[in-house]
């Protein structure tokens, strides 16, 4: 079915009646939930809880592609209300599908949660009945009560039509490719050839169907491993190889500018990357003792910084600073700044936070850093690095600021004609309906649409008596207008504001997720919201990713998206120690996988050394830098080599900054301010302790990878699969001390004999060559089924796992052989006993078609499922997109029959 244009269909009220529940608690009947009486205490359901499944059932008046579902609640917090829940919908009440899995606040505020509007395969889904299924209350012992429902969607007659037949046809589709499934593995080749030619139909990749022929077919064992090459350059082992648990290897980047400087320490500042031309900008920050706005470009190519200026100031870009934002537009080639922390908007203070362990401890509400500013707010001395307490600098947020709160929106040009050009596009960004002079916020770009994302972050507006964060906009590249996006409304106000958090894009399903940082009384966030730019609509996708087996609670993280894989990955930042209670830095990377809700977290760890090499570089040419570039001897730069011999991994920071390059995926980071590691209450870097004192600035760059099995590990194992069939026919038709050499060689050579469980499997080949032989053609006159080792059959219809093959050299007994006998244990059963056995023999012979591919050679059925049970470990490599399904006719059989 052709893309739905969902922009220009709008979602209504969906009408709906109460189809069936649950047991009911008194008067509280599931009709109440079609009202929205928020002050009344019995209009609610509430289910039994003796009963462990409680649920109700929905009929909409016609059928609909929903878009939302909303809770209403009780006007304050109450005990029985839900929790956690399901919801599940379909055409009809016999077949539903899980769409969400969810939590509700237990508070009075009204809770939306968008539902899956197409499949996977992108098949919008029409749907007549929902289904709500309460899992847990808030409270022990309380009955589950479900106050108010509301759902919304698309009913237009025309559209809903369309969508039925696109859905009906898909639901054929389906069914096809689970009969195709079934035929092959049943051996019916030449009806699955006609009913593949008949239908139009692709059961699976052309590559993947060469290589049934050639593996299961033909046993060409070279042409079938070559088959896997041929996979590999078709990237179907793509989605196995990104499946698994990645780890991170690290590598420190010296290059220098000409002059052999590079940018020097700092926290706070921005960077920006052009893919296209490789090339990665950075600009500003805080040094520790004042702002800056010199201007860098790293060229990955070459392995060079240049600095484009000292000052941009000069050039009419905008002055120090920190804290700000950059994007880059790979479709212009213009850059974007917004934001501002600068050294002005501070006078000089005496702060309380003087020692290293007194930083961080909170000021009482009544004693604030305010108190102890100079009465002159104009001017005045440079603020020191102990009076800056900020995500980016380390700046007490409540401290007075300078008259100009001007929030200046600027833009460079990176291509063209007047390449190297600033723009003032706006003298006050609040003025034209854009957000005031703002710090520690989040910026994104979709290239695209041409449109610019700000959200959060803290607001300078020249009063401090409690803290201000700003809210979310949007600008139009194309026509320069700034709009403001009401996300508070859209979430009833249940998204905190927030400063020193994350925001990224995915431009591919149009979606802004935004998660964690700092809100009042320094209290860090571990919630997680997803804003779809196509909906309009904001859902809190969880409300603790620590317990969800994410991060611990942070703010001056950096996260940056790939969405081709659909995962966001997570640089750590400050986070509270448990034991002291403090904030500490950690140098963990964590990885999101969203494409599947509620999502998975997982914790990248570094991948093991390397074999000890020289890290000495060509000579390079040094001479004088700048106050804004750091100056480095050969010998201080061959003393850090020495040291990077013996460290893995950057030393744990914040406010630093990361770029991501999706083509090579490769991170890169810069700088930061170096943090407590809460293990070791230190510092360290690669393990080892440093003397880098904590909140100092850092001036390191840092290239990153995540190392995943490599395909040619995954084509290895794919081999040993190939190698041991071939091994075991070996055994049946040639010489015993030919086969053996195979198994020391061939088989040996794709085993990775430091696996124990690939070890295991392999020594246990040997004892095949003391076992029976195989017949090798159906012509067996002491064909019989085994009745009491019931324990060894196995399925040919159900696709093991990599390793769950369990091989044995006696003939197995058939699926349907199994069904047999289940169903004549019973009396009453009508089935045909007869043929039934007709339908397993003609299951255990040659099919016509199988004969002409191999001119008349003929195979046994043992053969033939074993080769075909190669097969299908063989597709858990291969991506989901280009393999046959992986569900069970027989089962789905099972349960219409049971």
């Amino acid at each position: 079915m052709a893309s739905v244009p969902w922009d220009t269909l709008k979602p209504t009220l969906c009408q709906y009646s109460i189809a069936a529940s649950s047991e009911h608690s008194g008067r509280y009947v599931a009709e109440n939930i079609r009202f929205d009486r928020p002050t009344e205490v019995s209009s609610r359901w509430s289910g039994i809880k003796e009963y462990v499944r409680q649920w109700i059932l929905l009929e909409l008046t016609t059928a609909a592609v929903l878009d939302s579902i909303t809770f209403g609640k009780y006007h304050q917090p109450h005990p029985c209300n839900m929790k956690e829940f399901k919801v599940e919908v379909g055409m009809n009440e016999e077949h539903m599908t899980e769409v969400l899995y969810a939590t509700l606040k237990n508070d009075s505020r009204r809770e939306t949660f968008a539902l899956p509007r197409v499949t996977r395969d992108g098949v919008p889904i029409p749907t007549r009945f929902v289904k709500i299924i309460p899992v847990s209350t808030h409270a022990q012992n309380y009955n589950t009560s479900i106050w108010y429902v509301e759902l919304s969607g698309f009913t237009d007659e025309q559209f809903i039509q369309g969508v039925l037949r696109g859905y009906e046809r898909n639901r054929e589709i389906v069914a096809v490719h689970h009969i195709l499934k079934h035929l092959r593995q049943r051996r019916h080749l030449s009806t699955f050839y006609q009913l593949l030619t008949e239908t139009g139909t692709q059961l699976e990749h052309p590559l993947v169907s060469e290589l049934y022929e050639t593996l299961v077919i033909k046993g060409d064992w070279e042409r079938a491993e070559k088959s896997l090459e041929a996979l590999s350059s078709a990237g179907l082992f793509s989605s196995y190889v990104n499946s698994h648990q990645p780890s991170a290897r690290w590598r420190r980047l010296r290059g220098v500018d000409a002059n052999g400087d590079v940018p020097s320490k700092r926290g706070g500042h921005a960077m920006c990357l052009d893919v296209e031309n490789q090339q990665i900008y950075l600009l500003g920050g805080f040094d520790g003792r004042k702002s800056l706005n010199d201007f860098w470009v790293y060229d990955i190519h070459s392995d060079r910084w240049r600095v484009i200026s000292h000052d941009v100031s000069k050039e009419n870009g905008p002055g120090p600073r920190a804290c700000h934002k950059m994007a880059f537009d790979p479709k212009t080639g213009y850059i974007y700044l917004l934001g501002r922390l600068a050294d002005e908007d501070m006078p000089k203070v005496t702060t309380r936070w003087q020692s290293e362990d007194e930083q961080f401890e909170e000021l009482p509400r009544n004693a604030t850093a305010i108190e102890e500013v100079p009465a002159s707010l104009d001017g005045g001395p440079q603020p020191q690095p102990e009076g800056r307490r900020s995500v980016g600098v380390g700046t007490d947020s409540r401290i007075p600021l300078h008259k100009d709160i001007s929030s200046e929106f600027y833009r460079y040009k990176t291509r063209g004609i007047d390449r190297g050009e600033w723009k003032l596009l706006n003298i006050d960004t609040a003025m034209i309906g854009g957000p005031k002079l703002i710090y520690d916020h989040q910026l994104e770009l979709d290239s695209e649409a041409q449109n610019i994302y700000v959200h959060g972050g803290r607001v300078i507006d020249g009063t401090w008596v409690a803290n201000k964060y700003s809210g979310m906009y949007c600008y139009d590249i194309r026509t320069g207008k700034w709009s403001t996006i009401p996300i508070a409304q859209l979430s009833n106000d249940a998204m905190p504001p927030r400063f020193g958090h994350s925001m990224v894009y995915d431009s591919i399903r149009r979606k802004l997720t935004m998660f964690a940082g700092q809100q009042e009384s320094n209290r860090y966030l571990s919630d997680m919201w997803e804003y779809d730019l196509q909906r309009g609509t904001l859902i809190e996708v969880t409300s603790n990713f620590t317990v969800a087996g994410g991060p611990e609670a942070c703010f001056a993280q950096r996260a940056v998206i790939d969405p081709q894989l659909q995962e966001i990955y997570v640089f750590d930042g400050l986070t509270r120690s448990r034991t002291a209670g403090r904030p500490a830095a950690e140098s963990a990377i964590w990885l999101f996988r969203y494409a599947n809700r509620p999502g998975t977290w997982t914790r990248v760890l570094l991948a093991p050394p390397l074999p000890q090499m020289s890290h000495k570089r060509p000579t390079k040419s040094y001479g004088q830098g700048s106050g804004s570039a750091t100056k480095r001897t050969r010998s201080e730069m061959d003393a850090e080599d020495e040291d990077d011999s013996q460290s893995d991994s950057p030393v744990p920071r914040w406010a630093h900054q990361v770029v991501y390059d999706p083509e090579s995926r490769t991170f890169y980071m810069h700088g930061g301010n170096a943090g407590v590691s809460p293990a070791t209450g230190g510092i360290r870097t690669g393990g080892r302790a440093t003397g880098v004192e904590f909140d100092e600035r850092l001036d390191d760059f840092w290239s990153m990878k995540l190392e995943r099995p490599p395909v040619c590990e995954v084509i290895r194992r794919a081999k040993f699969e190939i190698r041991q069939q071939q091994f075991r026919e070996m055994c049946d038709e040639v010489a015993p001390v030919k086969s053996l050499t195979f198994l020391q060689t061939e088989v040996s050579a794709v085993v990775d004999h430091n696996n124990e469980e690939e070890e295991e499997a392999f020594r246990s080949l040997l004892s095949l060559l003391l076992q029976p032989t195989l017949p090798t053609t159906d012509l067996d006159e002491s064909r019989s089924f085994p009745s009491s080792n019931r324990s060894t059959i196995a399925s040919p219809n159900s696709t093991p796992s990599e390793h769950d093959l369990g091989w044995t050299n006696e003939l197995p007994v058939d699926e349907d052989t199994v069904m047999t006998d289940a169903l004549t244990t019973d009396p009453s059963s009508n089935v045909d006993f007869k043929s039934t056995l007709v339908g397993e023999a003609l299951s255990l012979v040659d099919d016509p078609h199988e004969l002409r591919i191999r001119e008349g050679r003929r195979l046994s059925s043992a053969r033939f499922d074993q080769r075909t049970k190669v097969f299908e470990s063989l597709l858990s490599f291969i991506s989901p997109e280009a393999k046959q399904p992986n569900g069970n006719l027989l089962d789905m059989m099972r349960q219409n029959t049971v």
